[in-house]
């Protein structure tokens, strides 16, 4: 009684709005590593197999998980940068995945599939009511190290999977846990 009704009709498209513009600028930002480290390294990831890909996601979901347990960074480096690794070393067990070694066409392989998994995240974001923005950090790292353990049983496996979603499910999955978490990071500071 007597309250002043409070229009949200426009308040999802703000919010599907605002995730958009962080995840573009998070991708963005991590695809610039990816180029900058090209012209360091060169192509020099491509030798790794997608099972060795996950691992080295796993090294950096399982620092990120001991600096959130013991509060204790010895090494210096802050967490956002091991996520945008995480994120980096996905997009490139994606590619192996599909086996795409066209000769200088990683980078337009690494932003369609980001499109893709974009879409992917608005579809998710909508149907979860965007639950991400209520989870913590340290549950976004559950949460990757849980898709890693699948991934290296599906490895195992030999890529069969009976009744789960296929590997490249999961590595989308994880990057979209990523750019959740790089989004309460930069909220954060």
């Amino acid at each position: 009684y007597g309250k002043t009704k409070i229009d949200l009709s426009n308040m999802e498209t703000e919010t599907v709005k605002k995730t958009e513009v962080w995840f573009d600028e998070i991708t963005n930002e991590c695809l610039e590593l990816i180029e900058v480290k090209a012209k360091d390294y060169g192509d020099s990831w491509k030798i790794f197999r997608p099972s060795s890909l996950t691992d080295q996601i796993f090294i950096k979901a399982k620092r990120i998980r001991a600096i959130q347990e013991t509060r204790k960074n010895l090494v210096g480096d802050p967490i956002d940068k091991e996520f945008v690794g995480i994120f980096n070393y996905s997009l490139m067990a994606i590619y192996k995945l599909g086996k795409h070694e066209k000769e200088g066409k990683d980078m337009e392989f690494f932003r369609t599939e980001i499109g893709n998994i974009r879409e992917l995240l608005l579809k998710k974001d909508h149907d979860y009511g965007s639950a991400w923005r209520e989870l913590r950090i340290c549950s976004i790292t559950d949460l990757i190290l849980a898709k890693l353990l699948r991934l290296r049983q599906i490895e195992a496996n030999n890529y069969a999977v009976t009744s789960s979603e296929h590997a490249l499910a999961s590595y989308q999955d994880i990057i979209n846990y990523c750019v959740f978490s790089l989004i309460h990071i930069n909220l954060q500071n």
